[in-house]
């Protein structure tokens, strides 16, 4: 059972990583682009922008389930430096695990009336006319990531970055 939550691991990462560089990719090109296309040739081509900014919403979210994925989340660690028992320790990232679930739970709430909202009003951009849930799913798709990692994190004890830990297990 461990080696097939190991395999789907990896496989979920490669997903995530590969959906990072491209929609990174995309922003940074379209960006480029349209920074020349606009002060260099005069040129404004329209919807350029909804697609720059559709790829920023894939990347940013892709980004916090990879850094959900590796507990490598903003963590202010002066209370675990100071801490001096293991079990305190121990009770510290449960404590911290708890608070993150019950977060991404809040943001899996808001990101179901976000997407239901959008499913009965649906919305396009003006420019391309590409429609809303493109960039609401990448939102819905992070709050269900972030809170299965969450959940993983709970269950394992292991919440974030522990500063007494010398290596990786």
């Amino acid at each position: 059972m461990r080696a097939f939550f190991s395999t789907l691991d990896h496989l979920v990462a490669s997903v995530f990583n590969l959906i990072a560089i491209v929609s990174s990719a995309l922003l940074t090109g379209l960006v480029f682009f349209m920074v020349i296309a606009r002060y260099v040739l005069e040129w404004s081509i329209v919807g350029l922008d909804e697609v720059a900014l559709i790829s920023a919403m894939w990347l940013y979210m892709t980004g916090a389930m990879i850094a959900s994925r590796r507990a490598e989340h903003l963590v202010v660690d002066f209370l675990p430096q100071q801490l001096t028992s293991e079990r305190l320790l121990r009770l510290h990232q449960r404590v911290i695990a708890l608070i993150m679930l019950a977060t991404t739970i809040f943001f899996m709430y808001l990101a179901w009336r976000m997407f239901g909202f959008a499913t009965k009003r649906p919305q396009s951009t003006p420019g391309l006319g590409l429609p809303e849930i493109i960039p609401l799913s990448a939102v819905m798709l992070a709050s269900v990531g972030c809170f299965a990692y969450a959940l993983r994190d709970l269950i394992t004890g292991k919440a974030c970055h522990n500063p007494k830990e010398t290596g990786d297990e």
